[in-house]
């Protein structure tokens, strides 16, 4: 008799029934939610006018175009400005100021120039020779030397106080600073000529900024290393640049490798899936168990040098990345991971030992369904691609509703203590404004681009309108090719003689079944997945501007609920993705087909135990020993360490810029590769599952399942069953 508290086996849905004319994806179909398909199609169609809208009100030059403190853009046909394509800064130090990020301006006049200066002149050598006609380039249009004297001019910014070498670089004047063996040289020089041809140090560029800058003198060197940090990462980006210039092609030949790799592991699972995946588990327990080893010895090595004993925090940012290597701490760092990893590992194949056999079992089938339909690997190609276009819509979007309205200009002051600094300013009437004598040498300058119109009020809700659209389209990018992937491989289950029975191009039937009938239950899925994403990221927002003002009590109230949406998303994905399956088989809508599918995995909950622990742990593994595998190999070639091919390595900067490429851009192909994969496996186990509540097995209700899957899979439903029964 059973108890009050045990669910009866109805509870979640009455098992499915014998049907002698199922024989997979149903073909007589419906169009389904078509409420919510006529609510998407509208909302693309208003994407399309939002972009339309952005594209009129915005300026592509204000993108292409740098713009000057008159709101005028450099390079521009038929401006004055036509053949001055640079900007230049009269005080970049002014612009490496964290007000800049606030205020969206930098407070130092910028003007458009043809070149960047290429010598080392100050204004009080310049105004009294012959080089002021080359200095004079520099100064604000029509300014004449004997107007002003030389306190007023700098005050008042007319011309820059000094000039320094520089290059141009996104269309604007850097100043040519580097560190070479940590003193800062100008040019690649510690010693160059002026305007005079006079010789000069660095020593006597600190003096000129001294002498004009409005900085202190203590605090000199600690504005010129916040410059040459500034400019070196500068240096660094163009270095990086240098780096993928070189190695691209090498690069490229990685991530085919991958590619490959990814294949050949994919098609090798059908004949050798259980040596291949306990080869997986051993190499990784031997390679992380030899990692173990060799950070201890590191760390015991460099332990008793005095000098290796230094806090990790206390080195700063390199990116010679070989610095940190030096450290104790940092391999001690390596070892506690390692360990952490390696204890991980362990614990879960311990509680998963006794379902490895029915995990390879799955992947076997889903490799043996993938030979059968190889194209169904590339299909993640036609999802990179809408997901680009999707991209880079919102992109441009965003961009163009960034840079629509006119120009408007912002009191920037000589000093800080101005009480009008940041105040909205008309320039053509701002020396007629009581703002110059309260507030000498302010200037009205062009800060960036709004308005007070109607359309620029709501440019907020613009942005947040782009953003959800951007997440729901994604999401419904996905989501078609789930459901086209699902039915492509439901087509191979249900064929009762495979490969016989499968019916022809089984992606191509699957992929116009989703997008003519199903449309609207894949906006309906992907619509409550992007509105939780949004909540998601209103509540990061949130957190991030209440951030140092917030009590404890807040902080734990939007740290719990972070916490719950995010467990939210990953149920509803978890739903969507069987929902989709499910479509994919009857052709119902979205709410009935989550509904079935939760009632079939409730119904097989142990079996779900083992598919969503074993497989996905399995399939992470492969993942890591793909790009793993690829960036160690990646390593011994940039490194010089394969003796045949040591003449072909390239010249780099740093070493890490290609090995990280190529282990990342391994890990997204590989990624792309098993996901498909995940999906195969995800689909036969759903089939499985209706299989056994459809057929018995008899000669009239034969068994679709493949007949070493059957046996795997019933020998450990009946172990799970002795074990839940003791």
């Amino acid at each position: 008799m059973a108890r009050k508290t045990d669910i009866p086996s109805s509870y979640y849905g009455e098992p499915r029934k014998f049907d002698p004319n199922f024989r997979g994806p149903v073909q007589n179909r419906s169009c389904t939610d078509v409420v919510c398909c006529v609510v998407f199609v509208v909302v693309i169609l208003g994407y399309i006018a939002l972009g339309t809208v952005a594209w009129i009100h915005g300026d592509p030059r204000k993108i292409v175009y740098p713009t000057d403190s008159q709101g005028q853009f450099c390079g521009q046909q038929n401006t004055s400005n036509a053949n001055k394509a640079i900007l230049f800064f009269f005080n970049m130090l002014k612009c490496a100021n964290p007000a800049v990020l606030i205020n969206l301006q930098c407070p130092t006049t910028q003007l458009c120039v043809s070149k960047c200066p290429d010598r080392f002149a100050t204004l009080l050598d310049a105004r009294n020779t012959k080089n002021w006609e080359y200095y004079k380039q520099f100064c604000k249009p029509g300014f004449e030397i004997g107007s002003k004297s030389v306190g007023e001019v700098i005050r008042d910014e007319d011309c820059p106080s000094m000039i320094v070498p520089s290059r141009p670089f996104l269309q604007r004047c850097f100043p040519d600073f580097n560190t070479r063996d940590g003193i800062l040289t100008v040019a690649n020089q510690t010693i160059f000529k002026d305007g005079d041809n006079n010789k000069r140090s660095v020593s006597d560029l600190k003096d000129a900024a001294k002498d004009f800058s409005s900085a202190p003198t203590e605090r000199w060197t600690d504005i010129t290393g916040g410059v040459a940090n500034l400019l070196n990462a500068k240096e660094v980006g163009m270095k990086i640049f240098e780096d993928y210039a070189n190695s691209w092609i090498w690069i490229l030949i990685g991530l085919i490798l991958s590619m490959v790799a990814s294949l050949l592991f994919i098609l090798l699972l059908r004949f050798i899936a259980g040596i291949i995946v306990w080869v997986i588990i051993c190499g990784l327990i031997t390679a992380v168990g030899y990692g173990i080893w060799h950070c201890y010895w590191e760390y015991s090595t460099l332990s008793k040098k005095p000098d290796a004993n230094v806090i990790i925090t206390d080195i700063g940012f390199h990116t010679d990345l070989s610095i940190y290597l030096q450290h104790s701490q940092t391999w001690l760092f390596f070892l506690i991971s390692l360990s952490v990893l390696e204890a991980v590992i362990v614990v879960m194949l311990i509680f998963l030992r006794s379902r490895l056999s029915i995990a390879i079992a799955l992947l076997k089938e889903g490799s043996k369904a993938i030979s059968y339909m190889m194209c169904a690997l590339f299909y993640p190609i036609i999802t990179f691609f809408l997901l680009a276009i999707c991209i880079a819509y919102a992109a441009v979007t965003a961009l163009f509703l960034a840079s629509s309205g006119n120009a408007v200009y912002k009191v920037a002051p000589a000093d800080d203590q101005c009480m009008y600094a940041n105040r909205t300013c008309t320039p053509k009437t701002f020396s007629q404004t009581n703002i110059t004598k309260v507030c000498p040498g302010s200037q009205c300058m062009f800060a960036f681009y709004g308005g007070e119109s109607v359309y620029h009020r709501y440019i907020l809700v613009f942005h947040f309108c782009n953003l959800f659209v951007f997440l729901w389209l994604v999401n419904f990018t996905l989501a078609l090719g789930q459901c086209t992937l699902a039915g492509a491989f439901t087509s191979y289950y249900w064929a009762l003689k495979k490969p016989k029975d499968i019916p022809p191009c089984p992606l191509y039937s699957s992929f116009s079944r989703a997008i003519s009938y199903h449309t609207g239950s894949l906006a309906f899925g992907s619509l409550i997945l992007a509105v939780v994403q949004m909540v998601r990221i209103v509540l990061e927002y949130l957190d991030h501007k209440l951030k140092g003002s917030q009590n404890a009590c807040t902080r734990f109230l939007l740290c719990c609920l972070k916490g719950c949406f995010w467990c939210l998303e990953h149920f509803i994905k978890f739903m969507n993705r069987n929902a989709y399956i499910m479509i994919a088989i009857y052709g119902k809508n979205f709410c009935t087909s989550s509904k079935e599918a939760f009632f079939l995995l409730m119904r097989n909950v142990v079996r779900v135990a083992v598919l969503d622990k074993v497989t996905d742990f399995l399939l992470l593994l492969g993942k890591l020993l793909i790009s793993g595998g690829v960036g160690v190999l990646a390593f011994f070639f940039f490194s010089r360490r394969i003796p045949v091919f040591q003449e072909e390595v390239p010249s780099l900067n740093y070493l890490w810029v290609p090995l990280v490429t190529v282990t990342f851009g391994s890990y997204i192909i590989a990624n792309g590769f098993f996901n498909v994969y995940a999906i195969c496996v995800d689909t036969l186990f759903l089939c499985f599952c209706e299989d056994l509540e459809r057929n018995d097995g008899s000669s009239s209700r034969p068994y679709y399942m493949s007949p070493g899957l059957h046996k795997i899979l019933r020998k450990g439903e009946e172990r799970a069953k002795s074990c839940a029964s003791s």
